[in-house]
């Protein structure tokens, strides 16, 4: 069996895996759809949007079309070790899906665990799910126990929804970021009075310079206050 190396982007990935707050969250409906029509369009008994994290995988969706009609154990693959884990070698090509027509005849998963396992794992496609910025955070994939292969069609409909996925990420991310900064804004906000209040106890001075001071101080604060204001709850 052959480890995938790490991407040369790995602190960065990580760090953008992190920022997406997937890891470990509960199940979202948009997610489980993707996967579900990801297992019909490609005829295969499981699909995942399976994330690698450092030193583990991690399932934020997986469908099986009749829960225990293959045998593999899913939860205990999707849920192992990253060196073990097929798309720990999808995320290596951000731009390209890795396709395992037969895990037993591919040097690279030939005595991986689960394509020993009884029963196997023995077909894999994945197409790696991305980052605003490219950077492959985990895959959308399709499993079976039984070698087959993938026509073009079918290929290019798991890319399609693999790019919806991408776009859920993305939108996730953009939420997260507006939050923090409403949050960030919510802080500033007394601050900021205390600092309007302050500065107009000081326009008693008779020094004309230190009033214009003052006073540009002043307009500066009410024009952030301003902003502060509009800024959507």
């Amino acid at each position: 069996m052959l480890v995938a190396p790490l991407p040369s982007n790995e602190s960065e990935r990580l760090k953008s895996l992190a920022d997406h707050n997937l890891l470990d969250t509960l199940p979202e409906e948009v997610y489980d759809d993707i996967t579900r029509l990801a297992a019909e369009i490609c005829g295969t008994p499981i699909a995942a949007i399976n994330l690698i994290a450092d030193n583990h995988q991690w399932p934020k969706s997986a469908h099986e079309q009749e829960e225990g009609s293959v045998g593999i154990p899913v939860r205990e693959y999707l849920t192992g070790s990253r060196d073990n884990s097929f798309c720990a070698h999808t995320i290596l090509n951000p731009n390209e899906a890795l396709i395992v027509p037969d895990a037993r005849y591919d040097e690279r998963f030939a005595d991986n665990p689960f394509t020993l396992g009884d029963p196997q794992l023995i077909f894999y496609a994945g197409v790696p799910v991305k980052d605003a910025e490219g950077r492959a955070l985990g895959s959308l994939c399709v499993i079976d126990s039984r070698p087959r292969e993938l026509s073009e069609h079918k290929l290019e409909s798991l890319k399609a929804l693999a790019k919806l996925v991408n776009t859920h990420f993305q939108l996730r991310r953009t939420k997260l970021e507006l939050e923090k900064k409403q949050r960030q804004v919510t802080a500033a906000q007394p601050i900021l009075q205390t600092m309007i209040q302050t500065i107009g106890s000081m326009q008693s001075t008779n020094n004309s310079d230190e009033i214009k001071q003052v006073n540009s101080l002043l307009e500066s604060a009410k024009s952030l206050q301003h902003v502060l204001d509009e800024t959507p709850a």
